[in-house]
């Protein structure tokens, strides 16, 4: 698999490079967010699996390269960053991040969530469950053939994930979703560090669509989503 590495510090680059070309990988290296982007660009070679995006770089914002990646592809990208605060977190994935990984972290930890977001890329398994075409939960219309959601008549921009976290909690209100279910179902693993990403969705979720009573935290267990009164 070709992986675009954005990072601009050399040292870390070259480093992380000889860890994921052992583990198979064909690493492009791109040192700022313009080379980046150029990276992308139409050309012979098969395109990239996933891009590794660093935050930190020296001509651009990240998550504004994270916005100009997503609309030339939709290759999967995970952030890499030390910025650990929930409220960044969804800022990123708001923009189309796919996962997100947290400085200074593990290289197993790493390799996992690769593996991971391409596995359910290349399977085509972005997509929860849709037995119905449409389903309305008090002002809450989800759409589910055009993946579009709509809360009081008004059209909210989800990302694919958030999307199937709402869809697959939708389908049945009121009953408590196990978190090892959410993450099998919507993620398409059984890797316990997901759970950090799920949590970073659920808090998404709520503040997107301006009802944080919609999905409520069962302590221990998981989620379930209580329907409101339109």
């Amino acid at each position: 698999m070709r992986l675009l590495l954005v990072e601009d510090d050399d040292h870390v680059a070259a480093a992380l490079s000889a860890v994921l070309a052992r583990h198979g990988f064909q690493v492009k290296h791109a040192r700022n967010g313009e080379e980046a982007l150029r990276a992308l660009l139409p050309a012979e070679k098969e395109p990239f699996g996933v891009i590794l995006l660093d935050l930190g770089l020296p001509d651009q914002d990240g998550y504004e390269v994270c916005g100009k990646i997503r609309k030339r592809t939709a290759t999967p990208v995970i952030m890499v960053t030390a910025r650990a605060d929930v409220r960044s977190r969804i800022h990123g994935l708001n923009l189309g991040a796919d996962d997100y990984v947290t400085k200074p972290y593990d290289t197993g930890e790493l390799l996992a969530r690769i593996h991971a977001v391409a596995r359910r890329t290349s399977s085509g398994e972005d997509t929860a469950p849709t037995p119905v075409a449409a389903l309305r939960l008090g002002p809450v219309a989800i759409e589910l053939p055009t993946r579009r959601v709509s809360v009081n008549g008004e059209e909210v921009q989800l990302t694919r994930k958030e999307f199937d976290l709402l869809a697959l909690l939708a389908q049945r209100p009121g009953v408590v979703f196990r978190r090892e279910q959410i993450i099998s179902e919507v993620w398409r693993t059984s890797w316990e560090g997901t759970g950090r990403t799920l949590e970073v969705h659920v808090a998404s979720l709520r503040s997107k669509l301006r009802l944080p009573a919609l999905i409520e935290t069962v302590r221990g267990v998981g989620y379930r989503l209580v329907a409101p009164s339109a």
